[in-house]
C-alpha cells in the first residue's frame, strides 16, 4: 500500500480521521490530499452576504461590526449577539450562555464564521458558529497561516469547519507531497505546459496568488480528463477487438418492404443515421453507439429499422425499456408500423414478416411461455419487453441486436445480462431522449460513437410553452383548465402532470426518493425545485384527478395512469387513451418517454417546479405529435425572481432540448450528474467542467486515444495505471470491462 493510501488515521488521530470519513468521505492521505478548495478569499475581500440562502452550510470572512450581551428576562443566562458585515449587507451571530466570548469577538476584527445559516424575526443568523479570527492583534495561528496568500475555502460540514480542515491538509501536504507520483507521461506534460503534480497539489492548496490556483487548476484538470479518457479508450479497444457477425439487410428483404409502405420520406437525419448504424452493423465487430435526439425526432423509428435489417440477416433483435407503459407503447406502436410484417408465420401475415413479442413481468403464464417459446426457436424476430427479458430463462436462437431505451434508467449489470444471450457479443444500440451537450457525451459515453438526430419529422406541430404562476395569479390556472375544455371540445385530449401518486402512505419529505422495485415505473417526487420541508407536499394524481372530475373539468372523460397501477390496469388505460375513449390523462411522470398519441395537444404540469428542466422538455414532447399546435403549461406557486421560476422561465423561452441540458447542467452540481452516470465512480469531478473545458476534453481524448494505441495495458505507465485504478472502484471496472 502507498503512502497515499495510508487511512487518515495515522495522520490526524482517530477522532478527527472519524469526522472527515462520516461528514465528507475523506479516508486516506490521498482523499485529502484531492479534496481541493471551494473558492479562495482575500483579506479585505470580504464574503457577499446578500447571497447567502437559508438552511445552506457556510463559510463567511466578514468583519465585526458590533457585539453586544443580553441577559435573559427573569431567569439565569444570556444570549451573545455579534454583527459581522461585509459592508453592504449584515449577519447576526448568536451564542447562548457563552458571555466569554466578548474577550475575543471585537468590533473591527475580521474572521472566517462558519455555520447553517437560520431565519429568526425575518433577519438572518448562524446560531453558536465555529470561527476563526484572522486578526494579527489576536495572535490568531490562521492569521499567521494564511498570511500574504489566498485562503482556501473547503467544502466542509457543521463538525469541520473549512479551516479545520485546511489544518489536516498543511499536515498532509507537508508530510506526504513527497509521496506524490506523476500519472502524466512527461512528453505530454511538455506539450501542454504541464506543471508536475506535486507542484500542482501545494499550488491548489497554498495559493499565493490568483495565477498560481489557475496554474494548479489547468493540471488538475487535465489529470481528471486525461485518466477518464484513457479509461474509454482501453474500453474501446477492448470491444473493438471482439467478434460480432456482420449484419446486414437484403434486398427486397423484409427492410425493403417496411420501408415502401412507409406513408413519409425519412428526414434527412433519419437517413443520415440510419446509414451509420448500417454501416456498423456490416462490420465484424460489436456496434457500440449512442442515438440521442430530440423529443419526436423519430428515434425509435431508426431503431425499429436497423432491428429489421438484424432480422434480414438471419439475426434477432431485442428492445429493452425501462417500464411496463413504455414496452407496450413500443410493442404496440411497431405492430402498427409494420402491419402484416409482424405476423410471419400466422394466419395473413406476409410471407417476408417476422414476429413481434411482447415480455413484461405482469403478463399470464400462457402468453408468457409463447413468447418465450417464440424467441428461443427463433419465430420472433423483434421481442420488446422490460427487465423480465433479462430472466435465465430467456434465450434466443441467434441475438444480433440489443436497442436500450432510455438508458440511464438501467443498471449496468441489467445491460449486459441481455447481451450476454448472445453466442457472440450482439452489436449494441443506446438510445436517449434527453439531449447530452456533446462534451458530457464524451466524458459519460466516451466508449460509445454517438449519432444526433435534431430534425423534426415533416407534420409535427410547434410546442407553446407557459408559465402558470398559480399563487400570484390564480385567474392565470383557471384559464389554464379552460384551455384544456376548450382542446377537449375540438376533439383532441390532454395530459395533467403531477409529482406524486398519493396512494401511498404520507409523502415523504420533498426531494427525498423511494426505491423503486425492478418493473415499477421510475416516479419519485422531483427533487431540483424542491425549497425547504417548510413548502406543502407536492400536489397527487389521486387527489388531482378528483377535484378536476367534480370542478373545472367535470364532465369530461378523466383517468388516472401511475405505476402502481396493476399492469393490465395501466396497459387499459393507455389503450382506452390512445383510442380516444379518455379526454383527459392524470398521470405521474410515467408518461414522460415514449407514450405516442398524437391527439393529445394540452398538457397541464402542476408543481412544475419540482421537475428537472431536462424531465420538463420530455414530458411537453408529448404533446404537438400531430397536426394540431401543441400547449404546456407550467403551473408553480413558486414566486417571479426565484432560482426556480428562472429555471421554468427557460424551458418556456426554447424548444432547443440541448441548450436545455446546458441549463440543467449549469444549475446542478455537474460532478453529481457524471457521478451517476458513471456507475462506481468513487468521487465526482473536483476541477474539470464538462461544459466549459471542451478543448482540454477534445485534446485529452485524442491523447489517450494515442497513448492506449501504443501500450493498451499501460506497462510503461505505472503511475498512470495507479491514477486509473484509484478512478475504478470494483463495480467502475466492471463496468469499463462489460460495457
Amino acid at each position: 500500500m502507498g503512502a497515499l493510501d495510508e487511512p487518515l488515521t495515522k495522520l490526524v488521530g482517530d477522532r478527527t480521521a472519524k469526522v472527515l470519513a462520516d461528514s465528507l468521505k475523506l479516508r486516506t492521505v490521498g482523499d485529502l490530499l484531492h479534496h481541493y478548495p471551494r473558492r479562495y478569499v482575500e483579506r479585505g475581500q470580504l464574503t457577499s452576504l446578500d447571497e447567502l440562502e437559508a438552511d445552506e452550510h457556510v463559510t463567511v470572512l466578514a468583519r465585526i461590526e458590533k457585539v453586544t450581551l443580553i441577559p435573559f428576562r427573569g431567569r439565569k443566562g444570556d444570549r451573545l449577539e455579534v454583527v459581522v458585515t461585509d459592508g453592504r449587507s449584515r449577519l447576526s451571530l448568536v451564542f447562548f450562555n457563552q458571555g466569554w466570548r466578548q474577550k475575543e469577538l471585537k468590533a473591527g476584527a475580521q474572521g472566517l464564521f462558519a455555520g447553517k445559516v437560520g431565519v429568526f424575526n425575518r433577519t438572518r443568523q448562524l446560531v453558536s458558529p465555529d470561527y476563526q479570527l484572522l486578526d494579527e492583534d489576536a495572535g490568531s495561528d490562521a492569521a499567521r497561516q494564511f498570511a500574504g496568500r489566498l485562503i482556501p475555502v473547503y467544502g466542509a460540514s457543521a463538525q469541520m469547519p473549512s479551516w479545520k480542515l485546511s489544518i489536516c491538509v498543511e499536515t498532509a501536504l507537508t508530510k506526504h507531497l513527497g509521496d506524490v507520483g506523476e500519472p502524466l507521461p512527461a512528453e505530454l506534460r511538455e506539450r501542454h505546459d504541464l506543471i508536475p503534480l506535486p507542484e500542482a497539489l501545494e499550488l491548489i492548496h497554498r495559493p499565493r496568488s490568483h495565477a498560481d490556483r489557475e496554474r494548479a487548476q489547468s493540471r488538475l484538470r487535465w489529470d481528471e480528463a486525461f485518466v477518464l479518457q484513457v479509461a474509454l479508450a482501453q474500453r474501446r479497444a477492448a470491444d473493438s477487438a471482439l467478434p460480432a457477425k456482420p449484419r446486414r439487410a437484403r434486398e427486397g428483404g423484409l427492410l425493403d418492404a417496411f420501408d415502401a409502405r412507409l406513408p413519409f420520406t425519412l428526414t434527412e437525419g433519419q437517413q443520415k443515421v440510419s446509414a451509420e448504424i448500417a454501416a456498423d452493423l456490416a462490420t465484424e465487430h460489436p456496434m457500440h453507439r449512442l442515438l440521442q435526439g430530440e423529443v419526436g425526432s423519430g428515434k425509435t423509428l431508426v431503431a425499429l429499422r436497423a432491428m429489421l435489417a438484424v432480422v434480414d440477416a438471419g439475426g434477432q433483435a431485442v428492445l429493452l425499456a425501462p417500464t411496463e407503459v413504455l414496452a407496450q407503447q413500443h410493442h404496440r406502436s411497431i405492430v402498427e408500423m409494420m402491419g402484416d410484417l409482424a405476423e410471419g408465420g400466422m394466419l395473413g401475415g406476409s410471407d417476408l414478416g417476422t414476429r413481434v413479442v411482447l415480455l413484461t413481468g405482469s403478463m399470464g403464464v400462457p402468453a408468457r411461455r409463447q413468447a418465450l417459446l417464440d424467441m428461443a426457436c427463433g419465430d420472433a424476430g423483434i421481442a420488446i419487453g422490460t427487465h423480465a427479458l433479462i430472466e435465465d430463462k430467456v434465450q434466443f436462437q441467434d441475438l444480433g441486436l440489443v436497442v436500450v431505451d432510455e438508458q440511464h434508467r438501467f443498471g449496468v449489470e441489467q445491460r449486459d445480462a441481455l447481451r450476454a444471450k448472445g453466442e457472440q457479443p450482439p452489436h449494441l444500440l443506446v438510445m436517449t431522449a434527453t439531449p447530452i451537450p456533446r462534451t458530457v457525451a464524451m466524458t459519460v459515453f466516451g466508449d460509445l460513437e454517438t449519432s444526433v438526430l435534431d430534425q423534426l419529422p415533416a407534420g409535427r406541430s410547434p410546442i407553446s410553452t407557459h408559465v402558470v404562476p398559480a399563487l400570484e395569479k390564480p385567474n392565470f390556472l383557471t384559464r389554464a383548465w379552460e384551455r384544456v375544455r376548450e382542446e377537449v371540445a375540438k376533439g383532441h385530449q390532454a395530459y395533467v402532470v403531477c409529482p406524486r401518486i398519493g396512494d401511498e402512505e404520507p409523502a415523504a419529505a420533498p426531494g427525498k426518493k423511494r426505491r423503486k422495485a425492478a418493473e415499477e415505473d421510475f416516479e419519485d417526487v422531483a427533487d431540483e425545485g424542491a425549497a425547504s420541508d417548510e413548502r406543502r407536499p407536492p400536489l397527487s394524481v389521486v387527489e388531482t384527478a378528483e377535484k378536476l372530475t367534480k370542478g373545472p373539468l367535470s364532465g369530461l372523460r378523466v383517468e388516472i395512469l401511475h405505476g402502481r397501477l396493476a399492469p393490465e390496469a395501466k396497459d387499459e388505460v393507455m389503450r382506452r387513451f390512445a383510442a380516444g375513449e379518455v379526454d383527459v390523462l392524470v398521470a405521474t411522470t410515467v408518461i414522460e418517454v415514449g407514450v405516442n398519441v398524437p391527439n393529445s395537444t394540452a398538457m397541464v404540469i402542476m408543481d412544475a417546479d419540482r421537475f428537472g428542466v431536462s424531465q420538463l422538455h420530455q414530458l411537453r414532447g408529448r404533446v404537438g405529435r400531430g397536426s394540431a399546435a401543441g400547449l404546456c403549461l407550467l403551473v408553480s406557486d413558486m414566486p417571479g425572481g426565484s432560482a426556480a421560476r428562472a429555471r421554468l422561465d427557460a424551458v418556456a423561452g426554447t424548444l432547443d432540448g440541448f441548450e436545455l441540458s446546458r441549463i440543467d447542467l449549469e444549475q446542478r452540481r455537474e460532478g453529481d450528474v457524471l457521478g451517476q452516470a458513471q456507475s462506481g465512480v468513487k468521487s465526482s469531478l473536483k476541477v474539470l467542467s464538462v461544459l466549459e473545458d471542451e478543448e482540454v476534453i477534445l485534446t485529452a481524448r485524442t491523447e489517450a486515444t494515442r497513448l492506449v494505441a501504443e501500450d493498451p495495458d499501460l506497462a510503461a505507465h505505472p503511475e498512470l495505471r495507479t491514477a486509473l485504478e484509484s478512478l475504478l472502484d470494483e463495480d467502475r471496472a466492471a463496468y469499463m470491462e462489460k460495457g
